[in-house]
């Protein structure tokens, strides 16, 4: 990997839960960011409709059992971000996941219209990138070394962005 440390913390640090497996390949991407930065992570399953028993349940045991962060994906009414975060005191991403109705529009407006006092963090539409790469960013303020690891990441996955496009123009004198 990109850093390690010898004294790693507790094991998981960030909950990534999903309102169903479906959400899982979007929910992924979170995941491949912490996995390249060190970051210890579970995923599960956890719906607000579902199994809204097992929702509450993980959502007021998170702090007892070493989570810092949760990243909740959910698509449709999207409820299950917004729950967890009025359930606990830590750091909520959201990630609005996207399905066939609507495009994920109902998502997103479900997650980032919160009342006063029930904040979650809201991503892009299916940007569960954005996600893993928020929550690497809270935990390198107590962990530095998975901020150096997150910096590694990011320079990495940005080396082969080209800055010049003049040769790719393919200006003709027809085309002005």
């Amino acid at each position: 990997m990109l850093n390690q440390k010898m004294s790693e913390p507790p094991l998981p640090l960030v909950g990534i839960i999903m309102g169903s497996e479906s959400d899982l390949p979007v929910l992924k991407q979170a995941a491949i960011v912490l996995k390249a930065c060190d970051i210890p992570f579970e995923i599960k399953v956890v719906s607000a409709h579902r199994t809204p028993e097992r929702m509450m349940d993980y959502a007021k045991s998170a702090i007892q059992r070493g989570l810092e962060v949760i990243i909740a994906g959910a698509g449709g009414a999207a409820h299950l971000p917004g729950m967890v975060a009025s359930m606990t005191s830590l750091p909520v991403i959201g990630v609005p996941v996207q399905l066939k109705t609507l495009e994920g529009l109902d998502s997103l407006l479900s997650i980032v219209q919160m009342p006063g006092g029930v904040p979650v963090a809201t991503m892009g539409i299916n940007n569960a990138k954005n996600a893993g790469i928020l929550a690497a960013r809270i935990l390198g303020i107590k962990y530095p070394w998975f901020r150096e690891n997150l910096e590694g990441f990011i320079a990495k996955s940005w080396e082969n962005i080209p800055y010049d496009l003049t040769d790719r123009l393919n200006l003709k004198e027809d085309n002005l």
